[in-house]
């Protein structure tokens, strides 16, 4: 069968010109030994090939926003492959992609649209790429002007205003925080708040309106039936767990515990 090949030369020509070609005539038959392509390929796939090579290929952009990639920055994609414990194809693939992202060539634009198709009737998935974009983005701590600007025309080619873009900052920022207090005691009640999107004065009612509508939107199985890579489920179960936390925090907090 040649339609992984075919598809592959495609999408890669789009990300990196005649080099992401080849790179793509590559990975296609990789994936051409493994499974069968047929014409009408389901759209759960082509939404997930999508997602995963927009989700690496952007983070190598990003990663070379201020005009080089640093050491730090490539052991950062490097750490979210493994957090998201690839196998030995699935890391090769991830990398191509992430070394297509960085190609003078590479079109930030063009693959956003083509995520953005791929993903019209799933605005989660959407929300969830931005949120691993804005992940990688302060893995280093901080976020320099060159990776905001990047960061914001990503948030506005896939629909998101200026005030969502603050808020998945917002939270993202706190969940990095809250990662490094774990191994000191626990999440911080800011933190939770911010995890789940409200602020300290929100009434019970909303607490609770915000946290049903976070797990909802990251429920590892909601995800997966809607498109998002199998690759990314770590991610979507840590997630999950990390807004069931926050409620808790909240929770305890107000019950005076």
């Amino acid at each position: 069968m040649i339609w992984g090949r075919l598809l592959g030369v495609i999408f890669g020509y789009l990300l990196g010109g005649f080099i992401g070609g080849l790179i793509g005539y590559f990975i296609g038959s990789q994936l051409d030994r493994q499974v069968h392509f047929i014409p009408g390929i389901s759209r759960a796939a082509q939404i997930q090939t999508t997602f995963f090579s927009a989700t690496f290929s952007v983070m190598g952009h990003l990663c070379k926003a201020d005009g080089r990639v640093t050491q730090q920055e490539i052991e950062m994609a490097r750490s979210i492959m493994r957090q998201l414990q690839l196998n030995p194809d699935q890391t090769r693939q991830a990398q191509r992609f992430f070394t297509a992202g960085k190609s003078a060539d590479f079109s930030l634009e063009q693959t956003l649209q083509g995520l953005r198709q791929a993903c019209r009737f799933q605005p989660v998935l959407l929300r969830n790429f931005v949120e691993i974009q804005l992940l990688a983005a302060y893995a280093d701590g901080h976020v320099d002007p060159a990776e905001r600007q990047i960061l914001e025309s990503i948030c506005l080619h896939l629909g998101f205003s200026q005030a969502d873009f603050v808020q998945l900052e917002q939270a993202v920022k706190a969940h990095v925080h809250a990662a490094s207090q774990q191994a000191r005691g626990g999440m911080e009640l800011s933190d939770a708040y911010a995890i789940l999107g409200v602020s300290e004065q929100a009434s019970d009612a909303e607490v609770k309106k915000a946290y049903r509508r976070q797990m909802s939107q990251h429920h590892p199985d909601k995800l997966v039936s809607k498109g998002l890579p199998e690759e990314m489920m770590k991610l979507a179960v840590e997630k999950s767990q990390e807004i069931q936390k926050a409620y808790e925090v909240i929770q305890n907090a107000r019950k005076g515990h």
